[in-house]
């Protein structure tokens, strides 16, 4: 079990990520217990460098097969991972996992991300994560 510096390096990690997004809007995705940000594909660059702040890793159909078990069960929950999906994630703090979900809606304008949080203690975690990007309604 981690600590709870862990999970302050953890939420200090997503607080930079959120300030360097380049949209500021966040929402509460309900279904999949976790935040979420549209944005045009012109801010592609911007998007991939603030995700760089927070989620080293990235995963794809063809490499997920070597992500962690969460990982995988994460994908087929949320309906598997597209050829143009991504999965990024950081390393487990604190009994956490932070993750973020890249999905092009199809339209080749508009992409969303998902960021939420895998582990043992993830839905009691889920308040601090509202908060962290101020999509507490």
């Amino acid at each position: 079990m981690g600590t709870s510096q862990d999970g302050d390096r953890l939420f200090g990690s997503l607080g930079s990520f959120r300030k360097a997004w380049p949209k500021r809007g966040w929402t509460w995705d309900s279904r999949l217990s976790c935040v979420a940000s549209s944005f045009g594909v012109d801010l592609v660059s911007e998007a991939r460098a603030a995700i760089a702040l927070a989620f080293p890793r990235e995963w794809s159909q063809r490499n997920l097969g070597r992500a962690s078990q969460e990982l995988q069960e994460l994908a087929t929950a949320s309906g598997g991972i597209r050829p143009d999906q991504l999965i990024f994630s950081a390393d487990a703090q604190g009994g956490l996992t932070a993750y973020a979900l890249w999905w092009p809606w199809g339209d080749e304008v508009t992409i969303s991300l998902r960021v939420g949080l895998l582990g043992a203690t993830a839905v009691r975690a889920e308040y601090r994560l509202r908060d962290t990007f101020n999509a507490l309604e």
